[in-house]
């Protein structure tokens, strides 16, 4: 925390703030399955850059730190959810969990497949055809290789045709058609 504050400091993150908070939100929020707490993980992402700022703003691409941080987070928040799952399993049987006042249909059959997919074909996916990151870009976010990012967006592309069913082409149109509903409905349309 050894971020010195003065005017420009602090005018330069609030600025960087502005920039991605909604963008952060939305990450969170397609990486997690959970547009309630997204807005709390971007939050949190933006409170430790800013105790990390000088790091941040000397990064060659402090987006894609900030997307690495936020990808971090819902890592740990998916563990912890799947933790604490198979703890109540212990004693309660499992129950299919079903989404009240659900969004548009498509959307949400997006959102249950990408749902399924473990965490890093996932995030690639979501980096690559929701926010359309280049490859480099979603290895930069994800701290992984270029390699990683392909290998781990075409297994999870294919896995995504199968869940939903729908023709190769069509499901970048659906993963991306999902993240800007979500970010309309979710966090408020792009704050």
């Amino acid at each position: 925390m050894g971020t010195v504050v003065d005017g420009s400091t602090a005018a330069e993150f609030h600025a960087f703030f502005e920039r991605h908070y909604a963008e952060l939100s939305r990450l969170a929020a397609l990486l997690t399955g959970e547009a309630d707490t997204a807005d709390d993980l971007a939050a949190d992402a933006l409170l430790a850059l800013w105790h990390r700022w000088d790091r941040v703003r000397a990064a060659e691409h402090p987006a894609a730190y900030a997307r690495g941080v936020v990808a971090n987070l819902a890592r740990t928040r998916i563990r912890s959810a799947v933790r604490e799952r198979r703890r109540i399993a212990l004693f309660w049987s499992q129950r299919e969990e079903r989404a009240e006042n659900p969004d548009v249909a498509g959307v949400v059959d997006v959102r249950e497949a990408l749902r399924r997919l473990p965490f890093r074909k996932r995030a690639c996916v979501v980096l690559r055809h929701a926010f359309d990151l280049s490859e480099r870009d979603t290895a930069l976010a994800l701290g992984v290789s270029v390699g990683t990012v392909k290998s781990q967006t075409s297994k999870g592309m294919a896995e995504l045709q199968r869940l939903l069913g729908t023709p190769s082409p069509e499901v970048p149109r659906r993963v991306h058609a999902a993240h800007a509903a979500w970010g309309e409905a979710a966090v408020g349309g792009g704050r």
